[in-house]
């Protein structure tokens, strides 16, 4: 499995485009695997300046990779901005987390 995404995403880098869109990416990757795709995510920003519109449930990946973030719940967006603001946004949490959580 990461052979083939690192393949498709070798195939629109190919295009050259200015800005490349990412779905679910690195979905059913193992954490080891999230981390290297990461790492390549990071380094083709950096190095190309590149943007990357990265739709992604892998957090982890999500707050490293991210300078600005939307959330959507339910279709509906619920925050916007940088990592450390959502994280901490109370609708977030709940939302994510579930009441409980959000209120501890």
């Amino acid at each position: 499995m990461p052979e083939r995404k690192r393949l498709e995403t070798a195939r629109a880098l190919a295009t050259q485009p200015k800005i490349l869109l990412l779905d679910e990416v690195m979905a059913g990757l193992r954490p080891v695997e999230i981390d290297r795709m990461v790492q390549v995510f990071a380094a083709l920003c950096r190095d190309t300046g590149m943007t990357i519109l990265l739709t992604e449930h892998v957090m982890r990946a999500v707050m490293v990779l991210s300078h600005h973030i939307v959330v959507l719940h339910h279709g509906q967006k619920i925050c916007e901005g940088t990592p450390e603001t959502v994280a901490r946004d109370p609708a977030v949490l709940e939302s994510y987390l579930g009441a409980g959580e959000a209120a501890s």
